[in-house]
């Protein structure tokens, strides 16, 4: 059982992809567009990373506002999950990102990555955050 955490954003989307058993969480590339309304090629490259990993559910991370209401960025986020379940098939859970970007700034800062080359990977440590945290939820309700 593998399971694909997204970080969507106006311009990127983060990706990272679970073990088979579901325990941790990789991340695999940051994909990118000119234009946020263009999504026509990030579908495409979900689905060939679904087909690659033999995906069977996605986590996606639900922007929320701090006080947990959900703004115009969550609303897009949830249409995304809409057009993404509607294309994959698969199940599209939302996961709480709040803070998911700081946490990745910060751990990058820690690891020394340079400013000018956070940019690059900051989607994908975020992805990672946003599906580890849904692979401890899930194994938390398990014990």
């Amino acid at each position: 059982m593998r399971i694909l955490g997204l970080d969507y954003g106006s311009k990127t989307v983060g990706v990272a992809v679970s073990d088979p058993l579901g325990i941790t969480a990789q991340g695999v590339e940051t994909i990118n567009r000119k234009q946020e309304n263009k999504l026509r090629r990030t579908f495409a490259r979900i689905q060939e990373l679904v087909s690659e990993y033999n995906i069977e559910t996605i986590v996606l991370g639900y922007p929320k506002n701090m006080d947990g209401s959900v703004g115009e960025r969550g609303r897009k986020t949830e249409e995304f999950r809409d057009m993404l379940a509607g294309r994959t098939g698969l199940p599209v859970v939302l996961c709480d990102e709040r803070l998911t970007t700081i946490e990745a700034n910060e751990i990058l800062i820690e690891s020394g990555v340079r400013r000018e080359d956070r940019k690059q990977v900051i989607d994908k440590i975020a992805a990672v955050l946003i599906l580890r945290s849904y692979l401890e939820s899930v194994q938390e309700r398990q014990t």
